[in-house]
């Protein structure tokens, strides 16, 4: 997924019906600043004035009486307001946390979203079979979120901010998403600001209208970052007649300097503070409390609502029982081909409708505007096609008849595309051939619960093979590797290509030559790497600021 150059490409979708009926409010002055934000209207324009304004005035009788009883009210956490700026009341209560009710403190040695067992090696496999299903030694490696005692104390401050208010909004897909909202909390944490949940915005490829609400559970979001940031559903009334400001875009690699520098005084004018543009704009190298916030909300805040879980761990179930299975996330859409400059692989006819899309809109081409498709592929640049990808799981020893999880969209060229995966390893499948009737009904056009089902279902996987890096490649890496260091197998794209296409290369050569060049890239401990642009993100590669070797106890404080 390319990196939005800015926040015009997306809408925010605000279904609350009150602000149908104010002409002039705080709401509408913050859209005129900010027009590229859109609001669905779910009452036509046209019903008489008379009938809109006897519902406005039950509306605003029904606020007051509810804002008098909020004045009387002595909680400690007061409700959010009903008054909601872009971040409106969850509208699905079936969505909600069976831990909704329960206000405790989140257990993060409990929280993190756990796969399935790895299975163990059959004693029927050969040696390669037995090889390729193995697990890697994890050496020891364990979470460790222990939090100082100066950031601890910080925190009883941060946590109960009620004047600062940072709003976000996030743009792309699910997992581009989420490497969004862990930066949104480790902002807010650096501007000690409270943090109203995440607006997930419209994406132009993704179309999906999906609240934060309806993918993750807000109230464990909530509580499991009570001790580092309050997080509020919304903004309460007194801050909606405030000027906020509003900052679509960012450099890349910012400070919490930068971050303090820019926006601290501005919010501490105006109390509310809204930005967007945000992906892979924080740097990656923090200050090693921050880097393990971001472990925290990435492995332990962030989790699915309890339907999108618990059907997701149903398809891994339906496959689990039946024996290892490898989960292969391939990248084959058309927006990918268009973003990467790459052929197709499936002959003239598709790359000359890729083509006259690249050269209708040359701005989705992303960087190294300056080499062909042919040395971008020798580069390593382009993803892997079906039949690559089948090459290279066979040569690593994966047996013809073992279980082939696809993850990803709907590839361009269809049937064609998984042509030679499907030849090589007939027993491929994937959720909609795994669900049963009407269950994925609740999802048809939501394309972040359909990538959310696939996560879990990836994560379960005995093996894991991403066919080009992307965002969901990097979360699974990390969150494999947060998890016990689960089999994640990455590919040398430009060590591939060139040998792919030797013809002199027998099938046992190049079998030997995948195991040796892949043998220390299958999801071993690797450390994270801080050296200027070749920086890791630590969600990648938790090792060492958020795992650690403490025997056989796990440092996990809140």
């Amino acid at each position: 997924m390319a990196r939005p150059s800015n926040i015009k490409s997306s809408f925010i979708k605000t279904p609350s019906p009150f602000f149908t009926f104010l002409p002039v409010s705080p709401f509408t002055s913050l859209l005129n600043k900010f027009p590229s934000l859109r609001i669905h209207r779910p009452y036509s324009s046209s019903r008489p004035r008379s009938y809109l304004f006897v519902i406005f005035l039950l509306i605003l009788l029904s606020l007051l009486g509810l804002s008098l009883l909020r004045l009387v009210s002595v909680s400690q956490n007061p409700s959010p307001s009903f008054l909601t700026l872009l971040s409106p009341p969850p509208s699905h209560p079936p969505f909600a946390s069976p831990s909704s009710k329960n206000h405790e403190p989140v257990v993060l040695s409990r929280s993190a979203t756990m796969p399935l067992p790895a299975h163990p090696v059959s004693g029927n496999a050969t040696a390669e079979e037995a090889e390729f299903w193995a697990q890697p030694d994890g050496e020891g490696y364990r979470p460790c979120l222990d939090f100082t005692i100066q950031y601890r104390k910080a925190s009883a401050k941060i946590s109960k901010e009620k004047q600062k208010f940072l709003v976000v909004v996030v743009l792309g897909g699910l997992n581009q998403q989420k490497i969004q909202i862990v930066d949104a909390v480790v902002i807010a944490r650096i501007l000690e600001a409270a943090l109203v949940v995440p607006v997930l915005a419209v994406d132009q490829i993704w179309e999906d209208e999906s609240e934060f609400s309806e993918i993750f559970d807000v109230d464990h979001f909530k509580r499991t970052l009570q001790a580092d940031v309050r997080v509020v559903s919304s903004l309460p009334s007194t801050h909606l007649g405030s000027k906020p400001t509003i900052h679509t875009q960012m450099p890349y690699n910012v400070s919490p300097l930068w971050i303090r520098t820019k926006f601290l005084k501005e919010l501490n004018r105006g109390g509310v503070l809204i930005l967007g543009g945000m992906y892979s704009k924080l740097s990656k190298n923090l200050p090693l409390d921050l880097q393990k916030l971001r472990c925290k909300v990435a492995f332990h805040a962030l989790r699915f609502i309890s339907p999108i879980q618990e059907l997701g761990d149903k398809f891994a179930r339906r496959l689990w029982i039946k024996g290892p299975y490898i989960a292969l996330h391939l990248r084959l859409e058309k927006d990918v081909w268009v973003r990467s400059g790459c052929l197709t692989g499936l002959g003239p006819e598709h790359d000359d409708i890729i083509r006259k899309i690249r050269e209708s809109q040359p701005q989705l081409l992303t960087d190294r505007l300056n080499m062909t498709s042919t040395q971008r592929r020798l580069a390593g640049l382009c993803p892997l096609n079906a039949l690559q990808v089948a090459r290279l799981i066979k040569a690593l020893g994966a047996p013809r008849t073992a279980q082939v999880y696809r993850a990803g969209g709907e590839p361009f060229g269809g049937a064609q595309a998984l042509q030679g995966l499907v030849e090589e390893f007939p027993n491929v499948v994937t959720k909609e051939m795994l669900a049963r009737e009407g269950e994925l009904l609740p999802y048809i056009n939501r394309s972040s619960a359909m990538a959310a089902l696939d996560y879990i279902v990836s994560l379960s996987s005995d093996v894991f093979l991403p066919s080009n890096g992307g965002n969901m490649g990097s979360a699974m890496q990390g969150h494999r590797a947060y998890v016990g260091h689960r089999k994640f197998v990455k590919p040398n794209h430009k060590g591939i290509v060139g040998l792919l296409e030797d013809t002199s290369i027998s099938e046992a050569e190049f079998s030997s030559i995948m195991k040796k060049m892949h043998r220390r890239h299958q999801g071993q401990p690797e450390k994270r790497t801080n050296e200027g642009s070749s920086s890791r993100g630590v969600t990648a590669y938790p090792v060492p600021e958020c795992m650690c070797r403490h025997g056989n106890r796990s440092l996990l404080r809140s």
